[in-house]
């Protein structure tokens, strides 16, 4: 693809968010891409399930969620900030959903961007064939990579697939990208005894060149918007993880020996 075509390619985001100091390092413009091979019943983003065009209430208003765009106009869009990217570190990053979704189009702006010398970062699930995950690694900095559970049968029960084929995934991005950190969304009823943390942190302590691990504490931002797609939030009404329980499954965590730090 000539560089014409590849900057004119299209893909489907639903949100932008710049001024960001999640996602990766320093400030960041965070690109969120529609589409995605999950279901997990606590997502804060359904909106990005689907890789349609939707419409979402929230609050007695109606909008339209997903527009389609070229690499080039992310990618000016991003050129904006790039002063604040050189004095934090920060770039962009391409969230979800999940990017892999629209795995060309991902692989295009991450080449643009490096282009432009911009810092690059993906967070991602890692389930897709390494075939559509390997061309976004020679242009990425950053991969953030979720972790959700290591027992496949319950990985699927709440995320809708089962988790082979992350694993797999998870030991050959290691092996091929700049640098990688594990994510682990902490999910009340999933995930959040220290037995599980554990079992997931001593998995990301075998992969290679992996220093930290991310804990992310559940919480319920997401719950208006299933209401305002039609839809059930079926995780239900489970409590939010108190800041001791928070500390006893770090404590877990850091018996892998990686760092592990709340948040990310």
């Amino acid at each position: 693809m000539d560089n014409h075509d590849y900057l004119n390619s299209k893909g489907r985001i639903f949100d932008i968010q710049r001024f960001s100091v999640h996602d990766g390092p320093g400030i960041r413009t965070i690109f969120f891409l529609k589409g995605c091979f999950l279901r997990c019943r606590w997502c804060c983003n359904p909106e990005s399930q689907s890789g349609d065009i939707e419409q979402m209430t929230i609050a007695g208003k109606t909008k339209t969620v997903g527009r389609d765009v070229t690499v080039a106009e992310l990618v000016e869009i991003a050129e904006r900030d790039r002063i604040y990217y050189s004095r934090s570190g920060g770039g962009v990053t391409l969230s979800g959903g999940e990017c892999l979704y629209q795995s060309e189009f991902a692989a295009n702006l991450l080449r643009a961007c490096k282009e432009k010398g911009i810092n690059t970062a993906i967070e991602s699930t890692g389930f897709s064939d390494f075939s559509k995950i390997e061309p976004l690694l020679a242009n990425l900095d950053l991969f953030l990579m979720d972790i959700k559970h290591t027992q496949s049968a319950k990985h699927k029960q709440f995320t809708g697939v089962p988790n082979e084929l992350i694993k797999q995934n998870a030991h050959l991005i290691a092996k091929a990208c700049k640098e990688l950190i594990i994510r682990v969304p902490v999910i009340p009823t999933f995930n959040d005894t220290p037995e599980e943390i554990a079992d997931i942190a001593a998995f990301a302590a075998t992969l290679h060149g992996v220093k930290e691990i991310h804990l992310l504490p559940y919480h319920r931002l997401g719950y208006d918007k299933y209401i305002g797609l039609g839809r059930e939030y079926s995780i239900g009404d489970v409590e939010l993880l108190s800041s001791d329980k928070i500390s006893t499954l770090k404590a877990a965590a850091e018996r892998s020996g990686l760092i592990v730090k709340i948040g990310g």
